[in-house]
């Protein structure tokens, strides 16, 4: 049984090597999934997941590092990324968590899951592969600030409609809530082959594919299911951001796959 009429998740902190690090909690007394959204992404991309998951399960979705609400740290390394994700389960005394995560949050969550195994119960990869090679320095040539809202989304022009949720305003304007500077270095650093991690792991996983996707192919897909035991896949009619393209179908191959464990 689901819910769409949960109260408003409660925003909260955490400190982490001095840094803030911003998260949402949509409480509930169900077993707790840690979510983690992409680059340009923050918390709250997954709101609508955990109303359709219900009290069963206690989403808890942070900010990442220079992201959102959160602190810009020093370095956007893959070990810092991991390090966020496992602290932030530490301060909330959480031992085991199914781990869901979209393009960089879904190799934060494999990666957590290989490195320190006995805080991930479960994993929910969404379209992100074991070999990354992705590029986003178009985004270079976004705004710093725009006088307006309107303005703002003008010049970031065809990219607007993904950077809605990301639009603030500051004492000298509008801007985006991180720097285009971080976002490029952090794809820089999450480029690579992470077999390794994939394979290291032996929890339970699903891996979500959209079929329209430009980032994880079919056959890319097969193999990491293929390779790694108890991965399950599932593809839905969708491009890189399944969750928001498919939000009812994203949600029910989560559930099902949830249902299993």
């Amino acid at each position: 049984m689901t819910s769409t009429t949960r109260p408003e998740p409660r925003r909260a902190a955490t400190t982490v090597a001095g840094r803030r690090l911003s998260f949402l909690d949509f409480g509930g007394p169900g077993k707790p999934m840690l979510a983690l959204h992409g680059h340009f992404g923050e918390g709250r991309t997954f709101t609508h997941l955990a109303r359709q998951l219900g009290d069963h399960w206690r989403v808890i979705a942070p900010d990442q590092r220079g992201h959102g609400h959160s602190d810009r740290p020093a370095d956007f390394s893959r070990n810092g990324y991991i390090q966020d994700a496992a602290d932030l389960l530490e301060d909330l005394g959480i031992s085991e968590a199914v781990v869901l995560g979209h393009s960089l949050g879904g190799v934060n969550a494999y990666q957590l899951a290989a490195r320190h195994p006995r805080l991930v119960r479960a994993l929910v990869i969404e379209d992100i592969g074991a070999e990354v090679d992705g590029d986003l320095s178009f985004c270079l040539s976004w705004p710093h600030r725009a006088p307006t809202r309107t303005g703002l989304l003008e010049a970031l022009g065809p990219s607007a409609g993904y950077l809605t949720d990301a639009l603030r305003e500051y004492p000298d304007g509008w801007g985006l809530a991180f720097d285009p500077l971080d976002m490029n270095a952090s794809q820089q650093q999450l480029n690579g082959d992470h077999w390794d991690d994939w394979l290291a792991g032996s929890c339970p996983a699903l891996l979500i594919r959209g079929s329209r996707s430009s980032v994880l192919s079919a056959g890319h897909a097969q193999s990491m299911a293929a390779r790694r035991p108890y991965t399950h896949q599932a593809e839905l009619p969708a491009g890189h951001t399944v969750h928001e393209t498919d939000p009812a179908g994203f949600a029910s191959a989560v559930r099902e796959f949830l249902d299993s464990l």
